[in-house]
């Protein structure tokens, strides 16, 4: 689409004359008008005018909606969209959106006071010059202060669109980062699951000062099984305990839940075995023919654990041998994730099939990394994510 398309400085002048005397609107303006500023800039020209954001008049005249996003938000308020994501669908969307938030601010005293003169937020010269040299790449990028040492480690599917949010973001920390940050290097990964495991492993190891949250464990509660008088398999989702060995874990209970929620309808399972239905008799989906009786013996243990089994077996790499397959940082290459005996070993990259199918030759390229709990949640997550992922079972 772009390959056609003019350059800036072809298009500068008309945008100048279609917006004099013009107030900009958008939904979240601010990033639109430092993407105009920013290229009337380097054409050395100061480009100014009155901005009004859509993110902002919406969450005022329309509180309490789940997401703010275009997309979400025009869904929401019933609002018709078509082609999104592309430069006419988008403003369209947004013009739709601008007159429904018209017609709500009867005294257009909300309107009058969120016009901005200015953008919120300008980037410095100096921010500027480091956006310049990132690339729009998923990685993991280390914000460095001026004597080199490293403040916060971040990762994203988009390094240079993450740092701009870091540059224009105006939270205490984005503000203490701004004010701090001289450089930022950057590790190419391709995978965002490879980003995950070094932004991990490199917080833990470096200590930055901006990343307090995550040096702590990244997950809150995890999935337990237990085999009961009956010799049913329960499951339970219950707080982590360092010396119980879950099957999966996740970020909080309500993640859990809804894990355990989807398995029972996916793996026919029980809600009473499952813990999410406490009751002394049969659960509700025996009662609405969606359950089998396991909950009132009525489906024999051996086959419901079969069932049980099936999950847990997806959902859990102990003990297991494989390599998870996933994007590389070029077209031709791929990432290889390395698991052996249930045990996180390591990352690498490989061009030839050769090289994945045997174990000695995949072990020379692999690059030890720790294996903790915080590393198998990472892995296990992303798995639950992305059902696309390729996983190679390696023979014992």
């Amino acid at each position: 689409m772009l390959r056609n398309a003019p350059k800036f400085y072809e298009v500068a002048k008309r945008i100048v004359e279609i917006t004099d005397d013009c107030i900009l609107v958008a939904h979240n303006a601010q990033f639109d008008y430092r993407i105009l500023s920013t290229e009337f800039r380097r054409l050395g020209y100061e480009f100014i005018r009155p901005s009004l954001c859509t993110v902002e008049l919406a969450k005022d005249l329309i509180p309490n909606q789940p997401s703010y996003s275009l997309g979400k938000l025009v869904r929401s308020l019933g609002i018709p969209v078509t082609d999104r994501h592309r430069a006419s669908g988008d403003a369209l969307a947004t013009v739709k959106l601008f007159k429904l938030l018209l017609d709500k601010d009867a005294s257009r005293s909300i309107i009058q006071q969120s016009i901005k003169l200015n953008p919120k937020h300008q980037l410095e010269p100096r921010h500027l010059d480091i956006l310049a040299d990132l690339p729009s790449v998923t990685g993991v990028y280390y914000i460095h202060k001026a004597n080199g040492d490293i403040i916060y480690v971040g990762k994203s599917k988009n390094i240079k669109r993450r740092i701009n949010q870091h540059f224009t973001n105006t939270n205490q920390k984005s503000k203490k980062i701004q004010a701090l940050v001289h450089s930022v290097s950057y590790e190419a990964t391709g995978s965002e699951l490879v980003a995950l495991l070094k932004e991990s492993e490199a917080i833990k190891r470096i200590k930055p000062i901006f990343n307090r949250a995550l040096r702590r464990t990244i997950f809150t509660h995890a999935l337990y099984s237990f085999t009961d008088d009956d010799g049913y398999i329960n499951l339970k989702i219950d707080a982590a305990d360092g010396r119980k060995k879950p099957i999966t874990t996740f970020s909080n209970r309500d993640s859990g839940k809804s894990f355990l929620t989807k398995a029972i309808e996916e793996y026919n399972l029980c809600q009473k075995l499952a813990g999410l239905y406490k009751t002394k008799t049969s659960c509700f989906n025996y009662e609405v023919k969606t359950c089998n009786g396991a909950c009132i013996q009525k489906e024999s243990a051996e086959d419901y654990n079969q069932r049980v089994e099936a999950l847990i077996n997806k959902n859990s790499y102990a003990n297991k041998n494989m390599v998870i397959v996933d994007r590389g940082r070029d077209v031709d290459e791929h990432s290889a994730i390395l698991i052996e005996n249930g045990v996180f070993k390591g990352i690498g990259y490989y061009n030839l099939n050769y090289q994945i199918n045997h174990i000695e030759v995949l072990e020379s390229i692999i690059t030890p990394m720790q294996n903790n709990r915080d590393t198998q949640h990472i892995i296990q997550s992303y798995l639950r994510r992305n059902n696309r992922v390729k996983i190679i079972t390696l023979a014992t």
